[in-house]
């Protein structure tokens, strides 16, 4: 199961810098992740600061 970025997004990019293969970019007004490239590792998740990424 691929992360999900939720509303509480500040589009910090702190997530995309801590994904090892590229799997977020930026959306509009938050930061998404492809769910085809998501390995589901769990580095975003924990590189968050306001805690915005969790298991779909």
């Amino acid at each position: 199961m691929a992360r999900v970025i939720s509303d509480e997004c500040i589009a910090c990019g702190a997530c995309a810098d801590t994904c090892p293969v590229g799997a977020i970019s930026e959306g509009d007004g938050k930061y998404v992740v492809n769910a085809d490239e998501c390995i589901d590792c769990g580095a975003c998740e924990d590189g968050c600061p306001v805690g915005a990424i969790s298991e779909a």
